[in-house]
């Protein structure tokens, strides 16, 4: 069973920095605002915008795609089972992300992960919009 979990934390840690080059781009770009409509809403003040998906170079992923979720302030994202794997980088705002097992904040330039089927909440606790990129890592 050590094996698996370590395999796992190995391709997990691939896959992210596999993935940091879109975020140092994203970083570095001006963050892009988006109107009140845009996207997809999830939670009250809270809207996934896709951004684009790609095919991936790491073996247990085919492909990843990019979203944007879009938090007016104060806005709350309740915890949620994840999916999938994913790498996150918060490109506007501040928030609290609540998981399992604990509590952190961040601020824009900041990464994160969530594994999939391990929860994640998130509330912006900024005065602006706040805005999570997050690569979502698709399974082959």
């Amino acid at each position: 069973m050590k094996a698996i979990n370590r395999r796992s934390t190995i391709a997990l840690g691939l896959a992210a920095a596999a993935a940091m080059p879109l975020f140092t781009l994203a970083a570095s770009a001006k963050t892009k605002t988006y109107g009140p409509k845009e996207g997809k809403e999830i939670a009250p003040g809270v809207r996934v915008v896709e951004v684009g998906t790609g095919n991936s170079d790491i073996p247990p992923y085919k492909s990843i795609s990019i979203v944007d979720v879009v938090f007016q302030p104060g806005a709350h994202a309740p915890a949620m089972v994840m999916d999938n794997d994913m790498v996150c980088t918060i490109t506007a705002g501040e928030f609290t992300i609540k998981k399992t097992d604990k509590q952190f904040k961040l601020k824009e330039g900041d990464v994160y992960t969530c594994s999939k089927g391990k929860t994640d909440e998130a509330t912006n606790t900024s005065k602006g919009v706040g805005i999570h990129r997050i690569a979502v890592l698709i399974p082959a």
